[in-house]
């Protein structure tokens, strides 16, 4: 019995252009409808015979003028008698064998291109279509668009490229191409006008826009400032209708017309690892308070749940902020925040409520400077002793992001984002000090398409460096949760948090202490898979010490320093140089990629510490 519908296999010969090859898959329903849309055996004789029209298209658009296109099935070409019968007679559940080839001819050039029109000169000259190019379609319609943006970014907002018109010759391959352009009036920007607006005052907007009117007519200003209008997070769409014709001003009209974000959004997001356990946040954000695009969000999470290697119990963190934009000047910001922490740590337990106010100000559209000042209030227990302080702050940061990313969770495939911090800190309590926390962080990505040859965006090798030291306070001067730590997916993945670093035996459990200074680093090759799906290799590495000596040199420093012999074993227990490594998978989606890291230390710390992590989150881990 006959097949209904067919099943059958497509082959393309190659034409020796890899992109060329691609263009006539993707072309041919044979190919994209194989799948999706099943046919008889009729049905698949006509479709063959549709896509020889489609793939001739193709052809010449890539300027082959006198290329052929011959489809057979089964052998047998698509006019042969009796194919439909033969088709007809093949058992049920046998595929028919489609074969596609292509005889490509001549490539055409272009032997004269004109334009004609009133141009001014500048435009004329970056017309970039000349005799002796190739005849490839998206190349002439290419060099007209490219016209009509140059004549439009000289302010000739009304400026008319006609399409070209193409004369073949009959005897050799060849083209003549001919284009008439007319540049008209050049303008201004004329009245702008917002629309759509609900909650939000037109006065805030008309503040921050980019565009005035007088300028000189330029799309890329009107989608600069179209994008900056996006970037303040309350839109969900902004558009720009221009004018037709000049107005009273002898401008362009410009029209903005918004489409405001719904005012409050839920998140649910949660995490695991095999260190910190798992954990759950949920958070309420109003996006325009007062009308001005204030924004004000509530988080509480619980974290530590179930318990991890690095944890003792169950806690939580919870803060509200309030940030209000465009504060005293355009892209400066300021933010109010109040929070409070409950963590049982395998190196300290915590209680602490905070408070603080930051002042951050984009400098360009890379540089970012922020000045704060916090206040805390804590209770932390740490090797069976209590400690209740009361810490001010005056953080200061200088940071650059040329990643391009509207959220930190997006994937970074190109640029950079690196910080400098520093953070005056005066603490109150028994023992009380004055110490200034510096670091430096370092993550750059390199896009690998070029070396590799892949796809631009899916080879990304990312490194990252992180150097920390605190100076003016020896280290157990300092409150324990301003000390440095290492371990976990932040700095060293394959130990759990903490665990690298100065380390203290209380009581038969080996206690993280942390330290003055860390230098730590990682470097990770991310390999898109498919449409969604990533790999991902890495090796992390690093310590926490006293200070930036070496780890025998702050050893022999601390063994000459102290006295007791309970002293001097925490001396022996001084960090070491640690290496983790480890690989994962990336599942890709509109919010970011969910992460499954699981890595494998060098050597362990802590006794009785898994012989390997497991890190699941949303973001890249870096």
């Amino acid at each position: 019995m006959a097949a209904d519908p067919q099943g059958y296999r497509v082959s393309f010969l190659t034409t020796g252009n890899p992109e060329m090859d691609a263009t006539l898959k993707a072309t041919s329903e044979l190919q994209t409808l194989r799948t999706s849309a099943p046919v008889s055996p009729f049905g698949l004789i006509a479709r063959a015979r549709g896509d020889i029209d489609r793939l001739k298209t193709v052809l010449e658009s890539y300027g082959y003028y006198d290329s052929s296109v011959g489809i057979k099935i089964d052998g047998a070409a698509l006019d042969s008698e009796g194919l439909s019968q033969t088709l007809g007679a093949l058992p049920k559940g046998t595929d028919a064998r489609v074969a596609l080839q292509f005889e490509l001819g001549p490539l055409y050039h272009l032997r004269r291109v004109e334009l004609d029109g009133d141009l001014p000169e500048a435009a004329r000259a970056a017309f970039d279509l000349k005799s002796g190019d190739p005849a490839v379609a998206a190349r002439v319609l290419g060099a007209g668009a490219h016209l009509l943006s140059e004549l439009q970014d000289e302010g000739f907002a009304f400026a008319k490229v006609d399409a070209p018109v193409a004369y073949q010759d009959a005897e050799e391959p060849v083209l003549d191409v001919s284009f008439h352009a007319t540049a008209g009036e050049r303008v201004n920007i004329g009245a702008i006008h917002v629309t759509g607006l609900k909650r939000l005052h037109e006065r805030f907007v008309r503040a921050r826009l980019l565009l005035h009117s007088g300028e000189r007519y330029n799309p890329a200003t009107i989608e600069r400032a179209r994008h900056d209008l996006l970037s303040t997070g309350v839109f969900a769409t902004v558009t720009v209708q221009l004018g037709t014709a000049v107005d009273a001003s002898g401008g362009v009209p410009v029209t903005f017309d918004v489409r405001e974000r719904p005012l409050h959004a839920v998140n649910l997001s949660s995490a695991y690892s095999t260190d910190l356990g798992g954990s759950a946040t949920a958070s309420w954000t109003d996006r325009d308070l007062f009308g001005n695009a204030e924004k004000l969000t509530f988080a509480a999470s619980v974290i530590n749940l179930g318990g991890g290697s690095a944890t003792t119990g169950t806690g939580y963190d919870t803060s509200v902020k309030l940030e209000l934009p465009d504060i005293g000047h355009r892209d400066q910001s300021l933010q109010f925040s109040l929070g409070a922490l409950k963590q049982s740590l395998l190196a300290y337990d915590q209680t602490a409520t905070t408070a603080g106010v930051t002042l951050s100000r984009k400098l360009t559209t890379v540089w970012t400077a922020a000045a704060g000042l916090t206040d805390a209030h804590e209770e932390i227990r740490q090797i069976g002793n209590v400690y209740d302080y009361t810490l001010i702050a005056l953080p200061l940061s200088l940071s650059y992001d040329s990643t391009a990313l509207a959220s930190p969770l997006d994937d970074p495939r190109h640029g950079m984002r690196d910080s400098v911090s520093v953070a005056p800190t005066h603490s109150f309590g028994n023992p009380g000090a004055t110490f200034i926390v510096s670091q430096l962080k370092i993550a750059e990505y390199l896009d690998l398409h070029p070396l590799l040859a892949t796809d631009p965006g899916r080879s990304v090798l990312a490194l990252r460096g992180l150097a920390g030291v605190v100076e003016g306070a020896g280290e157990f001067s300092l409150p324990p949760d301003q000390r440095f730590y290492a371990g976990g997916s932040g700095t060293i993945r394959g130990y759990a948090y903490q665990e690298v670093g100065p380390l203290y035996d209380y009581r038969g459990t080996t206690i993280p202490i942390g330290g003055n200074a860390i230098l730590a680093g990682g470097v990770e090759f991310r390999q898109r898979v498919g449409a969604n799906w990533g790999l991902a290799v890495f090796t992390d590495a690093g310590e926490v010490s006293e200070t930036f000596k070496t780890s025998a040199a702050a050893a022999q420093a601390c063994l000459a320093a102290v006295g007791s012999p309970a002293e001097k074993s925490l001396c022996l227990q001084r960090s070491e140089f640690r290496i983790g490594v480890g690989a994962g998978i990336r599942y890709y989606t509109p919010i970011g990629p969910v992460r499954v890291d699981i890595a494998v230390p060098t050597a362990h710390y802590i006794p009785d510490q898994e012989g390997f992590q497991v890190y699941v989150g949303l973001g890249q881990a870096f």
